[in-house]
């Protein structure tokens, strides 16, 4: 088979959105002279326009009740729904790959859906469905929390050259929020560990420490009701940045940083797709939760896993903080 024409569905948040670009890349080099078309979220949009091997970017609602004008010769479903499933054997597209689950008996490739059990990584997941279509991953050996191979020249993400994060080079962010309330290390503990790392700073031989170092909480609160009120220290070094990025300008700051602090997030996959190091606090009681499906992808990642995030202290994460201060 030789597509020109691919549609590529991924509709739901940002971070999952992220984890398949490993397998939109692979099919992008399967078929290099295809068009690759990738419909998403609406907030999704701008970050998908920066994945540099995308051609063209829609919003599925606008689009997922008239495909069939497109003429779209391969459909790939990454996150099944009766929806879509419908709407890509409606459109009359020849080939539909996705899993088999939600009416997957619409599809003419399926792979046996076994993401639930939280026994691989999402992206190995991923690779594995369009590696139904011959398409091949040699970027990145699974390991979401251990060294990996290096990838390709090529970037994940095309940003733009804005030097208007640049005074925030070599900083320490903090993402201090969670989509699920079940996956949230105390909110007040960030704060407390951003007051630890800056008394460091003050307080570290000559040299040992960049005396410039700065702490940036980053975020959005809107959709959570969740506050940054009491979060944030006010304190010389500590800027606070919640809410006042889109996507693309937080990848674009994540980029700029030494490292991010966070728990299982959209953020934590955005800035490991940028190659910025994580610090990932996770629980490891929650199949199909941990970090063995959903910890940050690629290398020089480190995770934090406990039975009960309370039980992970603010004194053991500021440990591993100031282990890479010192570097």
């Amino acid at each position: 088979m030789n597509f020109k024409n691919i549609l590529v569905i991924r509709s739901d948040r940002f971070g999952e959105f992220l984890l398949n670009i490993p397998a939109m890349r692979a099919l992008k080099k399967l078929y290099p002279q295809a068009k690759l078309t990738l419909a998403v979220n609406s907030a999704v949009c701008e970050l998908a326009g920066a994945v540099e091997c995308v051609d063209a970017v829609v919003v599925w609602d606008e689009v997922k009740g008239n495909l069939r004008k497109h003429k779209f010769g391969l459909g790939v479903v990454l996150n099944p729904t009766k929806e879509a499933h419908w709407a890509v054997f409606w459109a009359g597209i020849p080939a539909r790959v996705g899993y088999d689950r939600k009416w997957g008996f619409l599809l003419t490739h399926k792979l046996k859906d076994t993401k639930h059990q939280g026994t691989r990584h999402e992206v190995d997941c991923n690779l594995e469905l369009v590696g139904l279509l011959g398409a091949k991953n040699d970027e990145i050996a699974s390991a979401p929390a251990a060294p990996a191979a290096p990838r390709n020249d090529t970037e994940w993400l095309m940003l733009p050259r804005d030097d208007k994060y640049e005074f925030l080079a070599g900083a320490i962010a903090i993402h201090p929020f969670t989509s699920d309330p079940v996956k949230q290390w105390p909110a007040e503990r960030f704060g407390e560990l951003a007051r630890r790392i800056m008394e460091y700073r003050g307080q570290s031989p000559a040299g040992t420490v960049p005396s410039k170092v700065k702490v940036v909480f980053v975020g959005r609160t809107e959709d959570r009701g969740q506050s940054p009120s009491g979060t944030v220290p006010s304190s010389d070094g500590i800027i606070n940045m919640i809410n006042k990025t889109s996507l693309v300008e937080l990848a674009a700051l994540l980029k700029r940083c030494s490292l991010l602090i966070s728990c299982d997030s959209g953020p934590m996959h955005l800035a490991a797709a940028v190659e910025t190091s994580v610090i990932a606090l996770f629980r490891n009681d929650l199949p199909g939760k941990t970090a063995q499906r959903w910890g940050p992808w690629g290398n020089g990642h480190l995770v934090i896993e406990k039975s009960n995030l309370n039980a992970i202290t603010v004194d053991e994460v500021f440990n591993e903080v100031k282990e890479r201060l010192n570097r």
